[in-house]
């Protein structure tokens, strides 16, 4: 099961994850200048190896330059968050957390619509 990582971990997780699932360092600093970040280079080295130490990510070597592999997909990691936030918040009862949306207007009538479309295709993309 994939660990909770912190914010600043997942900035990293998801340039992985937008990238196939691995990158080299340079395109990841370059993905963080991008977005207005200013880690410095140590900050980022930390970061990396704290996600290899968690499990989410491993190193290998590319010629000279680490390349960092995602071990843990996106989607896995979603799904893993959203169980720990239902059993932690809602007791396990994912309607607790459906109602929450729908009663703190955090569910537009679309996307109520578009996920009703779902359940009722029994899970498959319409």
């Amino acid at each position: 099961m994939a660990q909770q990582v912190s914010d600043s971990e997942l900035t990293l997780m998801k340039i992985l994850w937008s990238a196939g699932g691995s990158a080299k360092y340079a395109a990841i600093m370059e993905e963080l200048a991008k977005s207005g970040n200013t880690w410095q280079k140590n900050t980022v080295i930390t970061l990396l190896s704290r996600l290899a130490d968690k499990g989410m990510l491993k190193t290998s070597k590319a010629g000279r330059r680490n390349e960092y592999i995602a071990l843990v997909t996106e989607a896995d990691y979603q799904s893993a968050q959203a169980r720990t936030l239902v059993s932690k918040l809602y007791s396990g009862s994912a309607k607790g957390l459906v109602a929450t949306l729908i009663q703190g207007e955090m569910l537009s009538e679309e996307e109520y619509r578009e996920l009703k479309r779902f359940w009722e295709s029994g899970g498959k993309e319409p």
